[in-house]
């Protein structure tokens, strides 16, 4: 991994600033007790022991989805090459908001991610397509990203939503997605949604950002090494500089509003700072 010069400090202005730092309830302290003790290791083993390892751990319990997710309606979508799963509250209201979940781009699923998912549909009362898009290293770089784009031209092409009735969110591989698509619809002259939530995006597959570093030992869920493990995965032969697969290397300029999320003791948190300062 190619190492980057130090980050510069953060430039604030008043479109793009970052908020105070808040301390961390005790719900996420024992979120992060927990996440620490089951799934943090030093080594995930070979590609075939990462895999099954982090499909075993990554993502909420599927009780606890069901359970966040009623009064909710489930519609499942296969069709069209599209997979996922739309939620939907009572009455809602017009817009959209199209889900990309994380998962180190080899496990996690609609269903894992819906705690988030519900929670999104619930409290902005708007429809929710949650994305079931291919993964490593069943289906390799940029297999992902191609599922991502496809799935945004359907819900604005055959499904009729209007982009700017639109918002698009992913947390950590879900986020670069999102990001990587995000410069791709605007390189392809197909109109941008309304705006896009990034949550703990990885966005650099280089592990070059100074946090990945800093924070070993500070992080609850990865330690240094394992960026590079779950990189090689997703990305096989292919390079880690690579835009697509690692967007903070593109130009960020002419994008629709970006809220970013992030913990200051995440490895993944230059991930995030260095988007905010292109």
């Amino acid at each position: 991994m190619r190492e980057l010069p130090p980050r510069p400090p953060i430039r604030q202005s008043p479109s793009s600033t970052f908020a105070d730092v808040t301390l961390p309830s005790w719900q996420a302290r024992v979120a992060n007790t927990a996440v620490r003790a089951l799934v943090r290791r030093e080594s995930w083993g070979d590609e075939r022991g990462l895999v099954r390892r982090s499909r075993r751990l990554f993502g909420a319990p599927v009780l606890w989805g069901k359970a966040r997710s009623i009064r909710l309606r489930i519609t499942q979508i296969n069709s069209d090459g599209i997979r996922g799963e739309w939620l939907e509250a009572r009455r809602a209201d017009p817009g959209v908001i199209m889900y990309i979940h994380g998962g180190g781009y080899v496990s996690c699923s609609p269903s894992t991610h819906r705690p988030i998912t519900a929670a999104l549909a619930k409290l902005s009362r708007r429809r929710v397509f949650s994305l079931d898009y291919r993964r490593a290293p069943e289906d390799r770089f940029p297999a992902a990203l191609d599922d991502s784009i496809a799935a945004y031209r359907w819900l604005i092409e055959k499904q009729g939503v209007d982009p700017s009735m639109l918002a698009v969110s992913g947390d950590s591989a879900g986020g670069g997605l999102t990001l990587a698509l995000l410069v791709w619809l605007r390189d392809s002259g197909i109109p941008l949604p309304r705006c896009a939530i990034l949550g703990s995006p990885w966005t650099d597959l280089t592990g070059s950002g100074a946090s990945a570093r800093e924070n070993e030992g500070k992080c609850h869920m990865f330690s240094y090494a394992n960026l590079a493990d779950f990189s090689r995965v997703y990305l096989g032969y292919e390079a880690d500089t690579d835009p697509r697969s690692s967007p903070v290397f593109f130009d960020m300029s002419s994008l629709p509003p970006l809220l970013i999320q992030v913990s200051s003791t995440e490895l993944l948190l230059d991930d995030a700072t260095r988007v905010q300062e292109k």
